[in-house]
Protein backbone atom coordinates (compact mmCIF):
# COMPACT_ATOMS: atom_id res chain seq x y z
CA UNK A 1 0.00 0.00 0.00
CA UNK A 2 1.69 3.71 -0.86
CA UNK A 3 1.14 6.02 1.63
CA UNK A 4 -1.48 8.71 2.06
CA UNK A 5 -0.35 11.57 -0.36
CA UNK A 6 -3.12 14.16 1.19
CA UNK A 7 -1.69 13.26 5.10
CA UNK A 8 1.67 13.92 3.69
CA UNK A 9 0.29 16.96 2.11
CA UNK A 10 -1.84 18.04 5.93
CA UNK A 11 1.88 17.16 7.32
CA UNK A 12 3.94 19.56 5.14
CA UNK A 13 1.08 22.82 5.80
CA UNK A 14 1.88 22.19 9.37
CA UNK A 15 5.06 22.22 8.95
CA UNK A 16 5.73 24.60 6.60
CA UNK A 17 6.96 27.30 9.51
CA UNK A 18 9.64 24.72 10.54
CA UNK A 19 13.01 24.92 9.44
CA UNK A 20 15.46 22.29 8.41
CA UNK A 21 12.74 19.76 7.40
CA UNK A 22 13.95 17.08 5.26
CA UNK A 23 11.27 14.43 3.91
CA UNK A 24 13.01 11.01 2.92
CA UNK A 25 11.12 8.01 1.39
CA UNK A 26 11.49 5.10 3.82
CA UNK A 27 9.91 2.31 5.33
CA UNK A 28 7.14 2.05 2.65
CA UNK A 29 6.29 5.60 3.55
CA UNK A 30 7.28 9.33 3.97
CA UNK A 31 9.35 10.53 7.04
CA UNK A 32 9.60 14.16 7.78
CA UNK A 33 12.65 15.25 9.46
CA UNK A 34 13.85 17.75 11.51
CA UNK A 35 17.75 18.51 11.91
CA UNK A 36 18.27 14.75 10.43
CA UNK A 37 15.96 13.11 13.25
CA UNK A 38 12.62 11.28 12.15
CA UNK A 39 9.70 12.92 13.63
CA UNK A 40 6.96 11.46 12.15
CA UNK A 41 6.34 9.36 9.35
CA UNK A 42 3.13 8.98 6.79
CA UNK A 43 2.85 5.04 7.05
CA UNK A 44 2.41 3.38 4.11
CA UNK A 45 -0.17 0.67 5.79
CA UNK A 46 -1.86 3.21 6.46
CA UNK A 47 -2.00 6.64 9.61
CA UNK A 48 1.47 7.78 10.94
CA UNK A 49 4.36 7.07 12.70
CA UNK A 50 5.04 9.36 15.45
CA UNK A 51 8.21 9.85 17.62
CA UNK A 52 7.17 10.70 21.18
CA UNK A 53 9.19 10.41 24.69
CA UNK A 54 9.81 6.50 25.75
CA UNK A 55 8.26 7.99 28.90
CA UNK A 56 5.24 8.90 27.78
CA UNK A 57 4.19 6.22 25.21
CA UNK A 58 2.27 3.90 27.89
CA UNK A 59 0.16 6.94 28.90
CA UNK A 60 -0.16 7.93 25.39
CA UNK A 61 -1.02 4.00 24.11
CA UNK A 62 -4.58 4.63 26.41
CA UNK A 63 -5.61 6.68 23.82
CA UNK A 64 -8.05 5.67 21.19
CA UNK A 65 -6.62 4.74 17.90
CA UNK A 66 -2.94 4.35 19.27
CA UNK A 67 -0.39 1.56 19.22
CA UNK A 68 2.90 0.05 19.13
CA UNK A 69 4.98 0.66 15.97
CA UNK A 70 6.18 -2.58 15.74
CA UNK A 71 8.92 -3.53 12.84
CA UNK A 72 10.37 -6.79 11.96
CA UNK A 73 8.56 -8.49 15.37
CA UNK A 74 10.23 -6.01 17.34
CA UNK A 75 8.31 -2.79 19.09
CA UNK A 76 10.59 -0.11 18.85
CA UNK A 77 10.52 2.19 21.99
CA UNK A 78 9.75 5.96 21.66
CA UNK A 79 7.44 5.38 18.57
CA UNK A 80 3.99 4.92 18.02
CA UNK A 81 1.13 4.24 15.64
CA UNK A 82 -1.70 6.77 14.99
CA UNK A 83 -4.13 4.96 12.51
CA UNK A 84 -5.71 7.24 9.45
CA UNK A 85 -8.96 7.73 12.32
CA UNK A 86 -6.77 8.93 14.91
CA UNK A 87 -5.26 12.30 12.54
CA UNK A 88 -8.70 12.87 10.96
CA UNK A 89 -9.24 16.19 11.73
CA UNK A 90 -6.36 18.71 11.48
CA UNK A 91 -6.23 19.79 15.69
CA UNK A 92 -5.96 15.33 16.05
CA UNK A 93 -3.12 15.32 13.47
CA UNK A 94 -1.51 18.74 14.75
CA UNK A 95 -1.16 17.28 18.18
CA UNK A 96 0.68 13.87 17.07
CA UNK A 97 3.13 16.41 14.83
CA UNK A 98 3.87 18.68 17.28
CA UNK A 99 4.79 15.37 19.93
CA UNK A 100 7.27 14.46 17.16
CA UNK A 101 8.71 17.54 16.55
CA UNK A 102 8.95 18.71 20.16
CA UNK A 103 10.71 15.65 21.13
CA UNK A 104 13.46 15.47 17.80
CA UNK A 105 13.97 19.42 18.96
CA UNK A 106 15.66 17.89 22.38
CA UNK A 107 18.09 15.49 20.46
CA UNK A 108 21.64 16.20 20.04
CA UNK A 109 22.24 18.16 16.65
CA UNK A 110 23.62 15.60 13.60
Amino acid sequence: MAYDTDLANRIRELLAQESGVEEKQMFGGLAFLIGGHMAVVVSGQGGLMVRVPPADADKLLARAHVSPMVMRGREMRGWLRVTAEGVRTKRQLQSWVSRGVTFVHGLPPK
